[in-house]
């Protein structure tokens, strides 16, 4: 296979072959230097054609939560009283910026997902 870029699915199907047959490659290697060109050429066409959008803020609080076993209660040091937690978790009350810098530099939730637009019960009235 020649290296071109990667313009259809047909063309995406034929790298991702590629790949795998070169897929043990050694670095600084013929093999290994063609094997990274289409590794970047794959990830481009897939950023471009699939790429997948940054999850809802609260949702992305939600799975924090969950996955490491946190109370509602352990919010209360990023965004407030019991109250105000209930208030953004139900989601009639926005983050506020000072919310996401907490929730970013005490639990390490991207700052990215958090600073989204999100409905929040207040939109829909």
């Amino acid at each position: 296979m020649r290296i071109r870029p990667i313009k259809t699915e047909a063309d995406y199907q034929a790298a991702l072959r590629e790949i795998e047959r070169h897929f043990d490659a050694q670095p600084d290697t013929p093999e290994g230097d063609r094997l990274e060109v289409l590794v970047t050429l794959v990830a481009a066409y897939e950023e471009k054609h699939y790429a997948i959008s940054l999850p809802d803020p609260i949702e992305a609080i939600l799975y924090h939560m969950e996955s490491r076993g946190l109370a509602r209660r352990d919010l209360e040091p990023y965004i407030g009283s019991r109250a105000r937690v209930s208030e953004v978790l139900n989601r009639k009350r926005p983050l506020t910026m000072e919310m996401i810098r907490n929730l970013h530099t005490g639990l390490g939730i991207s700052s990215d997902i958090l600073i989204q637009p999100y409905d929040t019960m207040s939109d829909a009235a």
